[in-house]
């Protein structure tokens, strides 16, 4: 990652396409996935609050709400298979309680953990 908490061009690229929100997909299409993304980035990266993150992230209920909808959704193991095993994102603590992948890319075969 260029930034500890923000998805690097490479990244991006290998994940878009399996994110919720693209046009074609049923609902609303998603115009800022990579804002999105990166927010829970932070969040997670800092071991932050939710209500700690900074406004050029947008309100924290609507990500964290946002968030918990990918993940029940399976947004974010899919996000993870398509980055790879060895992809540094593979050992953020995405569940810390009100976080969430502890969870390895489904490709890895780890456990999976999705609480929220």
């Amino acid at each position: 990652m260029s930034n500890h908490y923000e998805l690097s061009q490479q990244q991006w690229e290998r994940i878009r396409d399996v994110l919720s929100g693209k046009p074609g997909d049923p609902g609303r299409t998603a115009a800022d996935n990579r804002a999105f993304v990166d927010a829970v980035l932070w969040v997670l990266g800092s071991r932050a609050r939710w209500r700690d993150l900074p406004s050029q992230y947008g309100r924290h209920k609507s990500v964290h709400k946002r968030y918990r909808r990918w993940a029940s959704n399976g947004v974010w193991r899919r996000m993870l298979a398509a980055l790879g095993p060895e992809d540094p994102l593979q050992s953020l603590a995405f569940d810390r309680g009100h976080q969430m992948l502890a969870v390895k890319a489904e490709a890895s075969g780890a456990a999976q953990s999705l609480e929220s």
